[in-house]
């Protein structure tokens, strides 16, 4: 029996992989969090399983269906949206099944930061501009920031930052990142990306929260901040300039 862990992606049922798709479908037993895995993602479950939104349950309800489930060999594909490995809460979920001695694989999903990038139809690392993305949120009724991870200290990177659950905490994001990115920086919040009722509000710091109080965005938004969304100027990559030789592309003589 084995518990699979996977994502879902970030909306779009095309966007769940094919590894996804055949685990879930041959599984007896689903485990999803309803509030955010679409219908469609949960329909390739085979008929007869036992499909159980875990929205509304806690940590000890949710080990306790698996549990359940272990008593009677059956596999169980516990989706989550995005990837994972990205506030998906599987880290105390994976501390229990060890102690269960209740094993589990991890299957990779498209994170909401990709899609984010793909529905702006930009490159989030661009040479001369940002070549580091950072990966963060914001303390709010969440448990708190560990370490020097605050957003000032990232925001003094000056990297592309993919800010995840913070959208109602706009104004402090505002007000810390301005010092260091400046009012001008290009600012994006993309409410459920890839989802039928997506929505992308663009703006720079400067009016960004107007933007998405008119827009009424107050939940399930990642807030995308960088040099990268409306570049100035950037130079060619070297991966692709006919002076750069490397193994696969060797000099070649004239």
């Amino acid at each position: 029996m084995t518990v699979w862990f996977i994502g879902a992606g970030p909306g779009d049922p095309d966007l769940l992989t094919i590894r996804g798709r055949d685990l879930i479908a041959r599984c007896p037993v689903c485990l999803y969090a309803g509030s955010l895995v679409p219908e469609a993602v949960i329909a390739h479950a085979p008929d007869g399983a036992q499909v159980v939104d875990t929205a509304p349950l806690t940590l000890d309800e949710i080990i306790s269906e698996i549990t359940d489930a272990h008593g009677q060999g059956k596999d169980v594909a516990r989706v989550h949206s995005g990837d994972p490995s990205l506030y998906g809460a599987i880290g105390e979920q994976i501390r229990r099944l060890e102690e269960l001695d209740i094993d589990y694989e991890i299957v990779p999903g498209v994170p909401a930061y990709a899609a984010a990038a793909a529905l702006l139809k930009r490159e989030l690392t661009l040479p001369d501009v940002s070549q580091t993305v950072v990966l963060t949120r914001t303390a709010m009724k969440a448990s708190a920031m560990p370490n020097a991870e605050d957003l000032d200290t990232l925001g003094r990177s000056g990297a592309t930052l993919a800010i995840h659950l913070s959208v109602r905490n706009l104004k402090h994001v505002c007000e810390t990142l301005i010092p260091h990115y400046g009012e001008d920086c290009p600012v994006a919040v993309i409410y459920r990306a890839s989802w039928p009722d997506e929505k992308v509000v663009e703006g720079t710091f400067a009016d960004i929260r107007q933007k998405v109080r008119a827009e009424k965005i107050t939940r399930t938004a990642l807030i995308l901040v960088g040099r990268v969304l409306d570049p100035a100027a950037f130079s060619d990559s070297a991966l692709y300039n006919s002076a750069h030789v490397h193994v696969l592309r060797p000099h070649r003589k004239s």
